[in-house]
């Protein structure tokens, strides 16, 4: 089992999201198809959650944005129930073949000023069943996120 976790503050992109060239790099056409169907802040939070699952992703896949992957290879859209559906394409395809992953899942959580993913990656020879492992993980970094935030704003737990 691989995992990646992303954490991002929403309000980080905000200025490169105004950039085309930004977001042609960053997002598949699905994904923005997708947010241009959205009021501006909603767009705005999916937009970022597409970008910490891209980025959970690339974790998973074990090369960061080298040998001609972009981000856009990444495109997480919406399954059957809503939830993120990932597919990989150029680049990221030919090493999710290369690294024998043969099941990948996202999923993406928004959290006040915090958009958190989570991403798991199985290969034909491993057993799906540790991903208790992987929940345990993103709680871990959720209640991180909460702890510190809870020290800057001067709350104790």
């Amino acid at each position: 089992m691989r995992i990646g976790i992303d954490v991002l503050g929403l309000g980080e992109l905000d200025r490169l999201q105004t950039r085309p060239w930004f977001r042609r790099y960053i997002y598949a056409a699905d994904e923005l198809a997708l947010a241009d169907g959205f009021g501006q802040e909603r767009a705005r939070e999916f937009l970022a959650g597409r970008f910490a699952a891209k980025e959970a992703v690339l974790k998973v896949l074990g090369t960061g944005c080298r040998g001609g992957l972009m981000p856009r290879h990444i495109c997480v859209t919406r399954g059957a129930r809503s939830g993120p559906l990932v597919r990989l394409t150029g680049a990221a395809q030919h090493r999710a073949t290369e690294i024998g992953l043969s099941d990948l899942t996202v999923s993406i959580a928004h959290k006040g000023k915090y958009v958190v993913a989570v991403a798991l990656g199985h290969g034909d020879h491993e057993p799906a069943s540790t991903a208790g492992d992987a929940r345990g993980t993103a709680w871990t970094v959720l209640e991180e996120i909460a702890l510190r935030e809870s020290v800057r704003s001067g709350r104790s737990e």
